[in-house]
């Protein structure tokens, strides 16, 4: 397990005096960054063989989010490892030490030669410190879509604050673009995201929604109606 801290800052607050979303999900990202420094053989394969960890698809689950000024901790531990993909938890604690926001996702190792998935050796994944699951519902990672009519919404383009070091669009921004086409004051308890395809810099994103009684649908898709990003949001 490996863990960082912060603090609430006024960068990361939203209206109501709490951490934003994309501000929470953005400490929980760094924290699984920063997780490479603590498996330092892990990181050396990586790099030597041209090898990046994408991420394929997140389940957060929202408890509450922290108020201005309030100390956090997140964690990120990893439960399982097979030949292609990583699976973590993610977790954010509020100052009193209780989650907010408990996650688990699943990356892929990912060739930057070739832009495909890449086998990891299993000497290489044994070598990585595996945890228990944490207490959560795990939910499907396949997004299933409702069998109802999504409302295209205006496209728009991504932009250059929108890249990582990966060179592409990071994921965060991918949701953070999707809470704009919610209706103001959506009830989010929890979300699932599914990313498909890497976004680049000038791609221009088409967005659709759709509701149901539990649920919010967002797809952001390129202009032949391929997405790039499966978004659902629940709301009880």
């Amino acid at each position: 397990m490996f863990t960082t801290t912060g603090r609430v800052g006024a960068s990361q607050t939203g209206a109501n005096g709490r951490m934003k979303l994309p501000s929470a999900i953005d400490a929980i990202q760094d924290c699984s960054t920063f997780w490479m420094e603590s498996e330092p053989d892990f990181l050396h394969f990586l790099t030597a063989h041209r090898l990046g960890m994408f991420l394929l698809f997140r389940q957060a689950d929202l408890i509450r989010l922290p108020a201005y000024g309030e100390q956090y901790r997140v964690t990120t531990s990893i439960f399982q490892c097979s030949s292609y993909f990583g699976y973590r938890n993610c977790v954010l604690y509020g100052a009193d030490g209780s989650p907010c926001v408990k996650t688990w996702s699943i990356g892929g190792f990912v060739s930057f030669e070739s832009g495909r998935l890449a086998r990891l050796p299993k000497q290489e994944a044994d070598k990585l410190r595996l945890d228990p699951k944490i207490d959560m519902e795990y939910l499907d990672r396949h997004i299933v879509l409702p069998e109802i009519s999504f409302h295209p919404l205006p496209e728009f383009p991504v932009r250059r604050g929108d890249i990582d070091f990966n060179d592409h669009m990071n994921n965060v921004r991918y949701m953070e673009a999707a809470l704009e086409l919610l209706p103001d004051g959506y009830p989010i308890t929890g979300f699932r995201i599914e990313f498909k395809n890497s976004a680049k810099l000038g791609d221009i994103l088409y967005p659709s929604l759709t509701e149901t009684e539990d649920a919010a649908y967002v797809l952001l898709s390129n202009r032949e109606g391929t997405p790039y990003a499966v978004m659902e949001f629940l709301r009880k």
